[in-house]
């Protein structure tokens, strides 16, 4: 692309009468690169955090102050020295705007994402529960809810848990 830009000269090799910069009536225009911290792929939950951080345009201080933590701690999760403590996944998801979390397949797959949901730790839900946490443990795993008793104390938990979701 060339330039048709003229420049004012009155006498040759002078300096006066002569534009300050040459006029251009080209635009030129180009996506913005991503910065070198976005992430690539969404693998974790610091991941998410980093990346809805960047889209608004915050730092890390002011994440910090929305979930309730410090800086550094916002600074672990996103570089995945460490994992949000389940305490927090609720703050982090009103801050997200949406759950990060894959859409679960088996029955201890939606125990664990409800306990993460609902910010409770392994011995809290299982009061909820009415079991031993090491039971619910178990269960997290996959192991020993095929028992009657224990499939009815889990679909009367996901039941409860999905009312309580649709209400809110």
């Amino acid at each position: 692309m060339e330039c048709s830009c003229t420049l004012s000269v009155s006498r040759l090799g002078s300096r006066t009468n002569r534009d300050a910069l040459p006029f251009c009536h080209r635009v030129l225009t180009a996506t913005k690169l991503k910065s070198p911290e976005y992430p690539k792929e969404l693998k974790t939950l610091g991941d998410h955090i980093r990346k809805r951080r960047l889209d608004l345009g915050l730092f890390q201080r002011q994440v910090a102050e929305q979930i309730g933590v410090t800086e550094s701690t916002i600074l672990n999760w996103e570089s995945n020295a460490t994992r949000p403590p389940v305490r927090y996944i609720r703050c982090i998801i009103r801050f997200l705007g949406y759950e990060p979390f894959p859409e679960p397949i088996s029955v201890s797959e939606k125990l664990v994402l409800e306990r993460r949901l609902l910010g409770l730790t392994q011995k809290a839900m299982a009061k909820r529960l009415g079991v031993d946490p090491t039971t619910l443990a178990r269960w997290e795993r996959g192991k020993g809810w095929q028992r009657k008793k224990s499939i009815a104390a889990i679909e009367a938990f996901l039941t409860l848990s999905a009312s309580v979701k649709s209400k809110s």
